[in-house]
């Protein structure tokens, strides 16, 4: 099992970036697919942006593409991935989870990341 701790969120004006960090502990073998999904009030959570085990491996969600970049830093026994939101909208006002797929292959469906952290909150204001 994977230990997952976001950090970064915050509030910001339309327009503005904001950069979300997760830590990840315990069994952070290379291979992990790390994903960054998040939910509105009201919606289902959803998926936003991915990265493998190679950095050349990177998804994103059409509405956060050219705006938000996703990067990975390996450590002994620790990994952090960051999330750098630019441009940011009203419409990315959410909560922001980082998660952990066992998946051989890139993932964008909630039931198959396997660890998630407790989310942090972002607000964008127009």
């Amino acid at each position: 099992q994977v230990q997952l701790v976001e950090s970064g969120g915050g509030l910001v004006q339309a327009g503005g970036s904001l950069r979300l960090s997760c830590a990840a502990s315990g069994r952070t073998f290379s291979r992990y697919i790390w994903g960054w999904f998040r939910q509105a009030p009201g919606k289902e959570r959803e998926f936003v942006a991915a990265i493998g085990w190679s950095d050349r491996r990177v998804l994103y969600a059409d509405s956060v593409k050219g705006r938000f970049t996703i990067s990975r830093d390996n450590a002994k026994n620790t990994v952090t991935v960051n999330l750098q939101m630019n441009s940011l909208k009203p419409e990315d006002t959410a909560v922001y989870y980082c998660a952990a797929s066992r998946s051989s292959t890139m993932v964008i469906t909630t039931t198959l990341y396997d660890d998630w952290g407790q989310g942090t909150q972002v607000t964008v204001s127009s």
